[in-house]
């Protein structure tokens, strides 16, 4: 594993965990992003996750750095996975460990925000009456990438 990847296979949080666990943390937090069945009432049947991916480990990777940098003392950890994703998958992890729980919790929901934001990762929402690219993922380029 690599602390900053994108991947296609399953992810199993506890290698993350494990990763950034280390003599001086006193706290580790672990997040994990769950495809959800249903949104606003609409009932979702998969989602599919394309991206760019030599840019989004990169982007994965700076993320980590700020966090590094922004919260003294923390170390990190970031996958996300691509392909077609069913119901309670999980699409996301991120792992953070710190002196303290304060800035574990803090570094991590910054971690979450900050992939919305930079990372080249798209979402399709695939419902029982259709289907559309989420969020900021509607810019996606055409041509689709892997």
């Amino acid at each position: 594993m690599k602390a900053f990847e994108v991947v296609t296979e399953a992810i199993n949080p506890q290698v993350y965990a494990d990763f950034v666990l280390r003599p001086e943390a006193g706290a580790v937090t672990l997040f994990t992003g769950h495809v959800r069945e249903w949104t606003k009432g609409v009932r979702t049947l998969h989602l599919s996750y394309e991206a760019y991916v030599p840019m989004a480990e990169k982007k994965l990777a700076q993320i980590g750095q700020e966090i590094e940098q922004r919260w003294e003392g923390t170390k990190v950890a970031i996958a996300h996975r691509i392909g077609e994703l069913q119901i309670s998958d999980i699409a996301v992890v991120i792992a953070v460990s710190s002196p303290h729980r304060k800035t574990a919790y803090e570094a991590n929901e910054y971690a979450i925000e900050r992939i919305k934001e930079i990372v080249p990762i798209w979402k399709k929402e695939i419902w029982e009456d259709g289907e559309q690219w989420i969020g900021d993922q509607k810019k996606k380029p055409k041509g689709g990438l892997a």
